[in-house]
């Protein structure tokens, strides 16, 4: 066993020890206090009303709990913490502490707060001229508009009644002219939960956001309170918008993913550009898979350009239409004239480009092409009723169907028996014509009238390029009739 200290060592010890608290009481004895003070003290006591620190004397501060609540109604701080305060009032035993001076002070403490930047509380009365007046223990004050808040202000109304913290910035005439300003002492804090924030988040990752504000170019949305990021409108979604309005609204809860963070002019301020969409996977990444040339889909026309409509068929992926391939009836000169934005169109996908991200459609296709078939449908020497669409000097365009035109040369007109009838029709007028040639390849059809006259040369029903040694009408429609048998 170790022999038992003997009485001069522990004599020794104790006054060692004596003469360590008799030292650390002087150092604190010897620092005073006036009221104004700042003090950065640990905390040493978290109770239900109040908070205590340690102030570096031989007082411990005392700060009611209510001033250190957040946003939340919730007090943040823990023991051990570091907390910046002000001298308030001191006695022998207590030093009052308080995050700015406020009534609990004294009226002439006000220029020594200006001289020392020490914050005052203060209760905004009303708005006038350039800004707001401002009670700050029993003086008035101007507080210009510029000056009530890091942000812009939309609306004078909303701050009056409200008591807030300021800086004097110019204390003049006894106390008859004081200026205060709140953005100081907001841009500080700031700065304290931006460093807390990013102690925790970095460029990269996906947080969440409040939107505050909508403009023609995007979407602000605030991290935490007073830290805000912007996302471009080509940011908000994979599809395409016209407006921010079309997806998202002020006081939405959004997610969000920090695409750069960089620092600004002004000290302290930061630029932080945002996407949302980006917290989801690029439609793109899915298509190959999901679609292939040939497949008919129906999508949403989102933009129209002079040779064609862009398509939505999934949000986020658009195709082109373009102007050739929007109908088989007619020939389109402008794409308004068959889709307009925001209608829902049937379209069969012709191509998919994955390495320029470009995918070709077409209306027509999904529609049908009315003259796959036609051989069979519009026979040789078949009557059929017609309606005459254009009329010029080789002859009349008829129109058969939608997107189905045949031509009746004028020679065939005059070989009629009675060609004044042919001359008489005017745009859209009925009219029975006989189909004399069809060549779907080509995708023309000849037609001649019903009644031509007798020793007509009908080569062209024999399709051998011969002449017929049929000699009348009649005769025409029975070969014609037999042939149909």
């Amino acid at each position: 066993m170790t022999d038992p200290m003997d009485d001069n060592e522990l004599e020794n010890t104790e006054e060692a020890n004596f003469a360590e608290l008799f030292e650390l009481y002087d150092s604190k004895t010897g620092h005073e206090l006036n009221q104004g003070d700042m003090v950065e003290g640990e905390i040493i006591s978290v109770g239900k009303i109040n908070v205590y620190v340690d102030t570096g004397t031989k007082s411990d501060g005392v700060v009611a709990k209510t001033e250190l609540l957040d946003e939340n109604e919730e007090c943040p701080f823990k023991i051990g913490d570091k907390i910046k305060l002000y001298v308030v009032s001191l006695t022998e035993s207590e030093v009052i502490l308080s995050r700015a001076l406020s009534g609990a002070g004294k009226a002439t403490m006000l220029k020594d707060a200006s001289m020392n930047q020490t914050p005052v509380e203060g209760k905004v009365t009303d708005k006038i001229k350039g800004g707001f007046s401002v009670n700050i223990m029993g003086k008035r004050a101007f507080c210009p508009i510029s000056q009530i808040d890091v942000k812009y202000v939309e609306n004078q109304e909303d701050y009056i009644g409200h008591t807030h913290h300021f800086l004097i910035t110019r204390y003049e005439e006894g106390g008859r002219n004081i200026v205060v300003s709140r953005r100081d002492l907001l841009n500080e804090e700031l700065k304290e939960k931006q460093k807390a924030y990013f102690e925790k988040v970095k460029q990269g990752d996906t947080v969440q956001g409040v939107v505050t504000k909508l403009m023609p170019y995007g979407a602000f949305i605030e991290l935490i309170p007073g830290l805000e990021g912007m996302a471009h409108i080509s940011e908000l979604s994979w599809s395409r918008i016209e407006k921010p309005e079309e997806i998202i609204r002020p006081g939405d809860a959004v997610n969000v993913k920090i695409l750069k963070i960089e620092p600004l002019k002004e000290p302290g301020t930061l630029k932080i550009s945002l996407s949302m969409k980006q917290t989801s996977s690029n439609p793109w990444d899915s298509m190959e898979n999901s679609f292939n040339p040939g497949d008919q889909v129906s999508g949403k026309v989102v933009r129209l350009t002079s040779f064609g409509a862009f398509v939505e068929i999934v949000p986020g992926v658009d195709g082109l239409v373009h102007i050739s391939e929007m109908s088989h009836a007619r020939r389109v000169l402008r794409p308004d004239d068959v889709v307009q934005v925001g209608e829902m169109v049937r379209v069969v996908i012709k191509s998919i480009d994955m390495d320029s991200k470009r995918i070709s459609l077409s209306i027509k296709d999904a529609l049908g092409d009315p003259w796959t078939g036609a051989s069979a449908k519009y026979e040789i020497a078949s009557i059929i009723e017609g309606r005459m669409e254009k009329r010029e000097k080789f002859g009349l365009f008829i129109n058969l169907e939608p997107g189905v035109v045949g031509l009746m040369p004028l020679s065939n007109i005059k070989n009629s028996a009675k060609p004044s009838d042919f001359d008489a029709l005017k745009p859209g007028d009925s009219v029975n014509v006989m189909v004399q040639e069809v060549d779907e390849e080509k995708r023309r059809i000849t037609l001649t009238t019903p009644d031509q006259k007798e020793g007509d040369d009908w080569k062209q029903f024999a399709g051998t390029g011969k002449p017929k040694s049929l000699g009348t009408m009649e005769s025409l429609f029975m070969e014609a009739m037999k042939k149909r048998k």
